[in-house]
């Protein structure tokens, strides 16, 4: 057996010890392929070491893909490790029933279980080793779980920290296929099919947290792993027309089930400790310090009239233990190097397509998500010109989003940082495998993460840009969020893969009022779209979307849009519930066929213009409109300033993005948003879209001092 190492990964921490010099790990590429016109699931067939692994695959109906027509990649345990993982599943003493199984053989595993392990072992489309090494790469498998890979100190390349990838039969790498890649492992990718919970309550090192899970009772809230009916059974979804009317009516993958995910991000003992906290009492005494006034400055609780609880009911929402770790679950269920749409060189060595379209000019990625706390948000930002890889929560930047410079974020004078944030651990370099859990992911904390004053006064005191990924959870938990159009083909059996197709009743935040609406999705891709994807549909449309909370205060409502001769004609209205009364008219309708040059836009080339376009930008927005943002697609001669050294926002472009104006409002914490579109024209087939949305801070549109940031 021959174990495959990043060789020169290896050979690179040597020279650097000799030379004090660091260099970037890279897979040995010497005997990548071994060259065959024979399908993967042929090769299996021949393998006298992967019968085992034949033998589920088999009884899956997945052996019948591996000798078809597409491009993916197996991972095929071998007949020991298969064995050994069949002997864990049977003699399992944290389970009653042997996992289901009638005896400890191949043909004890239950038909579940095969299908389970098939599908955890494939990918829907190649992954090469050079992705696999170097700052590893998350996985979307067939059974729509992620596995991670990763490279050890000794240069293996281990799939969720434990499976080795091996050679076998005199091959040394990844085996290309006619359909694909195959890799033989030494394990059996363990997949944790334990709830967050119950990880939590044998974790070691996090004692304290784990405690404080269990009393608050929230343990429970996070104990869901599907989407139920009245009966508890799992909803199984139903959609009579899954056709993509721009693709000639091609077939869209569509889910049948609804999956439920969390992420938790905890702070260790040994970060309790360093913070004076030694006991789940003294965690206490420092909720009471930290949330005890927090009516001062959490409007939600202000507004509702609630009185925050320092009494020993955990289980109270708004006792301040309660609070403290409600803070610190999202509903999107995501593993570290997902937190953010991340750049090359920032933990993600092989980028999703249309990367490149983001992030331009020195664009950072950053992201906002809902947290179990009610209506209250956190900022997750990788300030990759200041601190790197590195990924933060609610780090507090003095006038983000705010410059006194043309064309830049600003001079660093003006941005003083008021909080470093509190940084993420990579779940790799400490809890490894126990990170990835069946209802999401848990993920380490270097700091005290809590909802402040300084989080609704300062971090998010900012333009705040909501990817519409980020607020519809099921995207993220069913692991469509990263899916690229191969993947999505893949999954679709090789067939239509630029977009899904959703039940109406799919998403919990979206509400349909006609039953002519389609929902899609346009997964990463090639697309003039804010992080590579985008939430859209067409049909005689009508829905209500609910936007995420803020904090309380007046904001002006922007629409990221792109013209299109396919997109449609459509009314906005904003409402407090989603109740169709309850909405509220947006100006008139907008005309997302006509052009951003036509006069009623008047877009200009800012690029050739003296003034570099201020001018023409208070033009714009006198007619209700921006151009997009700066560190995005939408203009030319105006390079990324990054390693690759492209002109990323495009070449004379001829798809100008444009941010609408909706108007400014009062918004309140304490109520909810909804924002409905419905079509105004009678043509089933033109297209609305949802990328992103800005809210805005008057505060920032009227400042005195500084003006609003391009990006």
């Amino acid at each position: 057996m021959n174990i495959i190492k990043n060789k020169s990964f290896v050979s690179g921490l040597a020279l650097a010890a000799a030379m004090m010099a660091a260099c970037n790990p890279e897979p040995d590429e010497s005997s990548r392929f071994t060259e065959t016109q024979e399908t993967i699931g042929s090769m299996i067939d021949n393998d006298s070491s992967l019968t085992s692994f034949n033998y589920i695959l088999q009884r899956s109906g997945m052996d019948r893909m591996m000798k078809s027509y597409g491009q993916y990649t197996c991972f095929a345990p071998n007949n020991e490790a298969v064995a050994a993982y069949i002997d864990s599943l049977y003699n399992d003493k944290t389970v009653d029933n042997h996992n289901s199984m009638t005896e400890n053989s191949l043909e004890g595993l239950s038909d579940s279980l095969c299908n389970d392990i098939a599908l955890y072992h494939l990918a829907s489309t190649p992954q090469p080793l050079s992705d696999l090494g170097g700052n590893g790469k998350t996985i979307t498998t067939m059974l729509r779980r992620a596995m991670t890979s990763s490279v050890d100190e000794e240069g293996l390349i281990l799939l969720n920290s434990q499976a080795r990838i091996i050679g076998s039969n005199d091959v040394t790498g990844e085996v290309e296929a006619s359909n694909g890649i195959l890799y033989r492992l030494d394990k059996v990718v363990p997949r944790n099919n334990s709830k967050i919970s119950d990880v939590f309550a044998d974790l070691e090192g996090f004692s304290i947290f784990a405690e404080a899970l269990r009393l608050t009772g929230l343990d429970d809230s996070i104990s869901v792993v599907q989407k139920v009916d009245e009966y508890g059974k799992p909803i199984q979804y139903e959609l009579s027309d899954a056709t993509d009317v721009t693709a000639n009516n091609a077939e869209c993958y569509w889910p049948k089930t609804c999956d439920v995910k969390f992420t938790v991000f905890a702070e260790s003992d040994a970060v309790m400790n360093a913070n004076g906290i030694k006991s789940f009492d003294d965690l206490v005494d420092y909720c009471k310090k930290t949330y005890g006034d927090a009516t001062s400055w959490y409007d939600y609780a202000a507004e509702k009239g609630i009185n925050i609880s320092t009494g020993t009911d955990y289980t109270n929402r708004f006792n301040v233990v309660n609070m403290f770790v409600a803070y610190h679950i999202l509903y999107c269920g995501m593993p570290y190097n997902q937190l953010v749409f991340l750049k090359p060189g920032s933990g993600n060595s092989n980028p999703p397509a249309g990367l490149l379209w983001n992030y331009c000019n020195g664009g950072e990625p950053y992201d906002y998500y809902e947290t179990m706390l009610p209506s209250t948000l956190m900022k997750i930002w990788n300030p990759r010109n200041k601190r790197g890889s590195r990924i933060y929560i609610n780090r507090w930047v003095q006038n983000n989003t705010l410059t006194d410079e043309v064309g830049t974020y600003g001079s660093d004078a003006m941005h003083p940082v008021q909080f470093e944030g509190v940084e993420v651990e990579n779940p790799d370099e400490s809890i490894k495998d126990k990170s990835n859990t069946r209802n999401g992911y848990i993920i380490p904390l270097k700091g005290m993460l809590v909802y402040d004053s300084k989080v609704p006064n300062g971090v998010l005191k900012e333009r705040l840009r909501f990817d519409s990924s980020t607020f519809l959870p099921e995207l993220v938990n069913n692991g469509f969020r990263y899916l690229s159009v191969n993947e999505a083909s893949g999954i679709n059996g090789g067939g239509h893969g630029a977009r899904l197709a959703f039940p109406l009743n799919f998403f919990d935040n979206v509400v349909c009022y006609s039953s002519e609406t389609v929902l899609r999705y346009n997964v990463k891709g090639w697309y003039r779209a804010y992080q590579a994807d985008a939430f859209q549909g067409w049909g005689n449309y009508d829905l209500a979307i609910r936007i995420p909370p803020v904090p309380t205060g007046d904001y002006e409502l922007r629409l990221f849009y792109t013209p299109m001769d396919h997109a449609g004609m459509m009314q906005f209205y904003m409402g407090k519930s989603s109740a169709k009364n309850s909405m509220v008219a947006l100006g008139i309708p907008l005309d997302a066929r006509i052009q951003a040059d036509d006069p009623l836009i008047g877009w200009t080339k800012f690029y050739e213009e003296e003034d570099m376009g201020i001018a023409s930008d208070q033009a714009m927005r006198n007619r209700g409109y921006m151009r997009g943002p700066y560190m995005f697609f939408g203009g030319t001669n105006v390079t990324s300033g990054d390693a690759e050294g492209v002109n990323c926002r495009g070449e004379a472009p001829t798809l100008t993005t444009l941010r609408l104006l909706l108007g400014i409002d009062h918004y309140r914490q304490s109520d909810e948003h909804w924002f409905r579109l419905k079509s105004v024209i009678d043509d089933k087939d033109l297209k609305w879209q949802l990328d992103f949305i800005e809210l805005v801070p008057t505060s920032i549109i009227n400042n005195d001092t500084y003006s609003e940031d391009w990006y």
